[in-house]
């Protein structure tokens, strides 16, 4: 039971990577171990930062770990900021990782960077994550699928068993799979078969 716990105790078990990641005109340093409990050694913030894929193009940079990124982290791609957000929350290692539409933003070699993080996140263990996603590549190998359609869970599974069941997302995967560039998103799926459905 949540209520259990203090707010302050339960945010520290809480990780957060957003689709707009907030970071502070400060150096990439300051900004991975921000609103960090602990005191943390330039050892783990370079193994934190390896682990999400990041570490290369920081050292790529001016001035390594103290280049400053610009207000909001101007001076990064989004897949860069993003990277960033998922060091930070190796350096905090929470309980629980919200990732709300965390690769949506991004082009498909740096979605493949951050879920190659994610992935090194996930086979650490100790770490429940919880993804909200528009895109199917993104939750395929996630160990529950749950679709919601206008509020309610209509399927839940796995992916290759929804596959099997031939229903909302098998057509979600068939239809992002059919498109041109293979970039429609699940809202844009979910209106077309939505107006399929008005149709029929």
């Amino acid at each position: 039971d949540y209520r259990q716990y203090k707010p302050a105790s339960l945010r520290s078990k809480i990780g957060l990577v957003a689709q707009d990641t907030q970071l502070f005109s400060t150096s990439v340093h300051k900004n991975l171990i921000y609103g960090l409990s602990r005191e943390c050694s330039m050892e783990e913030v370079v193994s934190a930062a390896r682990m999400a894929n990041a570490h290369q193009f920081i050292e790529d940079m001016d001035e390594g770990y103290e280049t400053r990124v610009g207000e909001r982290g101007v001076r990064l791609s989004g897949g860069q900021k993003q990277r960033i957000a998922i060091a930070r929350c190796f350096l905090r290692r929470p309980r629980v990782l919200l990732l709300d539409e965390a690769t949506s933003a991004l082009d498909t070699e740096n979605e493949a960077l951050v879920q190659a993080a994610l992935d090194t996140l996930m086979s650490t263990g100790g770490c429940t994550i919880i993804l909200v996603a528009h895109r199917l590549s993104t939750v395929k190998n996630a160990d529950m699928i749950a679709v919601i359609s206008e509020g309610s869970i209509v399927e839940k599974g796995r992916h290759d068993e929804l596959v099997q069941q031939n229903g909302v997302y098998a057509k979600l995967v068939a239809r992002q799979l059919s498109h041109d560039d293979n970039r429609l998103t699940v809202d844009e799926t979910v209106d077309c078969l939505m107006d399929e459905i008005k149709a029929a």
